[in-house]
């Protein structure tokens, strides 16, 4: 009973028991057993982040960053988010280096931002390998190094208890794709972007449909091509749009249907891809000859 349990923590709570305050700010926080409640939550979570607590020092920061029971304040966030992070507190460790590397709340700084997802990379945490291979992938706070950036991916996109994260697992495909840190292995891009385009990724979607769509790799099939440009279309990718368009214009994998061609094509278009655009002006000029696609 939440109820019972509020009684329960409010007691050894009171009595300065840290685990008992920290949980009792969770309840606070998500109004269990205890009408939710921002500012009680951030009083007990302010207490137990004095007493040098990482994960309340988290939680605290996370309540200034949000203004959740306090007035939004991002210098008050970032200095508990700093606390907690040199305490090795990994998912703070993470969020610091999004911070810094966005600029949200504080000057953008990407070496900061490099110095905090090193910390929670080499702690394991698969967000920040990932980010941290997008850093030397694209020469932000360090210098460009593609060999580096493909070490961080490979270690985020490998499917070790879980699926392995799907951004690295992109990211990999493309390092493949285009030889860049390893040798170009169309083969081995197709693997790496499967992974991800399963777990939902729509540019892996994308990607993996241009593959079996050019025969990139794998055997030309224009059947699979289109079911993954539709998987990709569906989530609103541009380009996954202009191609599923262009099969049903040309019938490659599916009967020719120009009704189906225009409906895709009109969604690319509101998306501001122009590619679409100028189909829709061929379309309605008859002159199908020229349609356009990507390389």
């Amino acid at each position: 009973d939440d109820k019972e349990a509020v009684k329960f923590q409010r007691l050894y709570a009171e009595k300065g028991v840290v685990n008992a305050q920290f949980r009792l700010a969770q309840m606070y926080y998500e109004g269990l057993g205890v009408e939710q409640d921002y500012k009680e939550a951030v009083k007990w979570f302010r207490l137990v982040a004095e007493q040098g607590d990482a994960e309340a020092q988290r939680s605290l920061g996370e309540m200034y960053y949000e203004g959740l029971g306090v007035e939004q304040d991002y210098k008050e966030a970032v200095k508990w988010y700093r606390l907690a992070g040199y305490k090795g507190d990994v998912n703070t460790q993470c969020i610091l280096g999004t911070i810094y590397d966005e600029g949200e709340g504080v000057a953008q700084d990407y070496t900061e931002a490099v110095k905090w997802y090193r910390l929670a990379a080499e702690q394991g945490d698969t967000d920040a390998q990932c980010l941290l291979g997008h850093m030397y992938d694209q020469g932000r706070g360090v210098q460009q190094n593609f060999k580096e950036a493909v070490k961080w991916y490979r270690l985020a996109a490998e499917p070790v208890v879980f699926e392995g994260d799907a951004s690295a697992q992109y990211n990999l495909g493309v390092m493949y794709d285009k030889g860049q840190g390893v040798a170009q292995d169309h083969e081995e891009a197709l693997k790496w972007y499967r992974l991800a385009a399963e777990q939902g990724d729509a540019d892996a979607q994308y990607n993996l449909g241009w593959m079996y769509d050019e025969g990139q790799g794998v055997a030309q099939d224009y059947k699979e091509a289109l079911k993954w440009y539709r998987l990709a279309a569906e989530q609103g990718h541009g380009t996954a749009q202009n191609n599923l368009g262009l099969m049903y214009a040309r019938g490659d994998g599916v009967p020719q249907d120009y009704k189906e061609a225009v409906k895709w094509w009109r969604l690319a278009a509101e998306h501001g891809y122009s590619e679409a655009q100028v189909n829709l002006a061929l379309m309605h000029d008859d002159n199908l000859d020229c349609l356009n696609s990507p390389n």
